[in-house]
């Protein structure tokens, strides 16, 4: 059998869990996740978790922060003035936002907290500082070209 290797085209199901076991991303009744190995695709611990495997295997592994999304950075956070958004603005907490930046780039934030006269903005990824745990099943390869 093969073995997947960067350069390969994969394709795998996926059940993605935190620490508490809350589900945060699947497959599960989708196509497989498809992706080219060493593409800086995924996240580096899912890679490093489907090189070496064959279609039909199966495995559970578990990603810290440093090879999934990364630290949460406290710095991310920022408090910003209601004064500065536009009237018909009111986020709720949880809801994300597309925010320009100056240099004319987008960024998506998390509103984390508001209050009467400020809200709060996380520009971390979601699951940065979380641990993951990845069902990983290989479903097929498609050896580089």
């Amino acid at each position: 059998m093969t073995q997947a290797k960067d350069g390969d085209l994969v394709r795998v199901h996926y059940t993605g869990k935190l620490d508490d076991g809350e589900v945060f991303d699947t497959s599960a009744n989708q196509a497989p996740l498809e992706f080219t190995l060493g593409k800086d695709e995924v996240i580096e611990g899912f890679r490093q978790a489907v090189v070496g495997m064959e279609p039909g295997d199966s495995k559970i592994v578990k990603i810290d922060p440093e090879s999934g999304y990364g630290p949460h950075i406290p710095e991310m956070v920022i408090e910003v003035e209601r004064e500065n958004l536009p009237d018909d603005l009111d986020p709720d907490v949880g809801q994300q936002l597309k925010v320009e930046q100056d240099d004319g780039s987008s960024r998506i934030v998390t509103v984390v907290e508001k209050t009467e006269k400020t809200i709060s903005l996380d520009a971390n990824h979601p699951l940065a500082g979380k641990n993951l745990t990845f069902e990983i099943e290989l479903v097929d390869i498609s050896p580089e070209s």
